[in-house]
């Protein structure tokens, strides 16, 4: 591997700054500042681009990907549950609710021990940079030290990252055995988090940042709720919450407050700019009114959705009625740690929910919703640019004054999952057939800021 910082890389690749079509880049060349910041982007062409390769070459800062190697923005999940990664792949046969007090919250209990979320936040961290997420959205659990040792494993590896201390003190939904002590106790451990993250001596460029973290309504009191409200206001902080989620979830919220969660999330302060709602499947037209007016975003989870949320998100309308929204993975409710699996899953969410499902209905009748489908380009961009711009972040695409998170595709890598034939596959089918058949191998140099922090540099 080679750090980027201070040098100038020609590559060929792609990226999608705007939902719905893809910028081919061919030969670009990539000025990263010594900060990891894009300092410029040209292409053959353009006026300066031949004296800015041969200045690089001469100063001995040009790095070249070879071919058959092509670059993509670094992925962003805005939707990770990081102590439930040692049950990926289990537990999914049960209801929310089930799965949630039987399996997940004994699970995240654990965490109580240092060297068990030491051990597992390593592992989560550097296996999800292998995967190509340069950027994650994590929910931790209750526990102050194994959060601070999860902002630390992501300052040690070099994930760019966002931490929350989650929130759960309602006795009525929280086992006596994993529950915050007070509301006050809560919040306390919430904003000590922020301090930590703030004032983190490896912090000092905000690699990390902290996000206040009520798990969802269920879990929490209305005490704990106004106070997260203010402190995320007073803080300037990130926010991160489900929000009608499943049956079970969305009813109970309805019956608790005779509104929606979108609606009973605004009422407590913590809708804004920099507030992210997990999975959102059962949110009303009014609900995304709000939403697209507070400038909040959803974190689209299609593979969890399919287990657990007993409704499919109706992504196409949220995107054309002016929602931001991204993709999440859901770990360990979903049941793969990568994007790529979750830009599929949208697709093929999107087309079912067009098509409809049940084949004993008429096929006129039995899809509610027309035109719901999106493709690989939205994927795309949904899992890249549109999940920085849901963070408020500089990440996702390749433009002067965004931070050089990347990753590399060996469409040609021993063992990988990519058939590429030069008489077929030019352009934009190139990053099609990279949408749906890459794998991890696949993989080859994945950089945060300019700094290679896994993988292999090709050769």
């Amino acid at each position: 591997m080679t750090d980027l910082k201070g040098k100038t890389l020609l590559a060929s690749g792609f990226h999608a700054p705007e939902r719905g079509s893809i910028d081919e880049l061919r030969d670009a060349l990539i000025a990263v500042r010594e900060d990891g910041v894009i300092a410029s982007v040209l292409r053959p062409g353009d006026e300066a681009y031949e004296a800015a390769v041969g200045a690089a070459a001469r100063a001995g800062t040009l790095v070249r990907l070879p071919k058959g190697h092509y670059l993509l923005p670094g992925l962003v999940d805005l939707h990770v549950h990081a102590p439930q990664y040692p049950q990926l792949g289990q537990a999914l046969d049960v209801p929310l609710e089930v799965w949630l007090h039987k399996y997940t919250f004994p699970l995240e209990a654990r965490y109580a021990d240092v060297a068990f979320a030491r051990r597992n936040y390593g592992l989560l961290v550097k296996d999800l940079l292998a995967n190509g997420t340069t950027t994650a959205l994590y929910f931790a659990t209750i526990h102050r030290d194994a959060t601070r040792i999860l902002v630390d494993a992501c300052l040690e590896r070099g994930q760019r990252a966002l931490v929350g201390k989650v929130v759960m003190d309602n006795a009525d939904q929280c086992p006596d055995y994993y529950r915050d002590a007070s509301s006050q106790a809560a919040v306390d451990g919430a904003a000590e988090l922020i301090d930590y993250v703030r004032a983190h001596p490896d912090n000092g460029h905000g690699l990390v940042s902290p996000v206040v973290t009520p798990r969802f309504i269920p879990s929490c009191t209305d005490a704990s709720l106004v106070e997260l409200g203010a402190l995320a206001k007073s803080c300037g902080s990130h926010v991160q919450t489900h929000c009608s989620e499943s049956d079970w979830e969305h009813g109970y919220v309805l019956e608790r407050y005779g509104v929606t969660d979108t609606a009973a999330l605004d009422r407590f302060g913590l809708l804004g700019r920099l507030s992210v709602l997990a999975h959102a499947n059962f949110i009303t037209p009014d609900d995304m009114d709000t939403i697209r007016v507070r400038r909040s975003a959803v974190a689209h989870c299609p593979l969890s959705n399919a287990y657990f949320a007993n409704a499919v998100f109706p992504l196409k309308a949220a995107l054309e009625k002016g929602l931001n929204v991204g993709l999440g993975t859901d770990i360990s409710g979903g049941p793969s740690a990568s994007l790529f699996d979750a830009m599929r899953g949208a697709v093929m969410a999107s087309r079912m929910l067009e098509a409809g499902t049940d084949p004993d209905v008429p096929p006129e009748r039995r899809s509610s919703r027309r035109a719901a489908r999106i493709d690989f380009r939205d994927a795309f961009h949904l899992a890249t640019a549109a999940g920085g711009t849901a963070l408020d972040l500089p990440v996702g695409q390749f433009a002067a004054g965004y931070h050089f998170d990347a990753f590399v595709i060996d469409t040609e890598a021993v063992g990988g999952t990519i058939r590429l034939q030069e008489d077929l596959d030019r352009g934009e089918a190139i990053l099609q057939k990279i949408v749906y058949t890459a794998s991890r191998t696949n993989i080859a140099t994945v950089w945060v800021g300019g700094r290679a922090v896994a993988g292999r540099f090709p050769s």
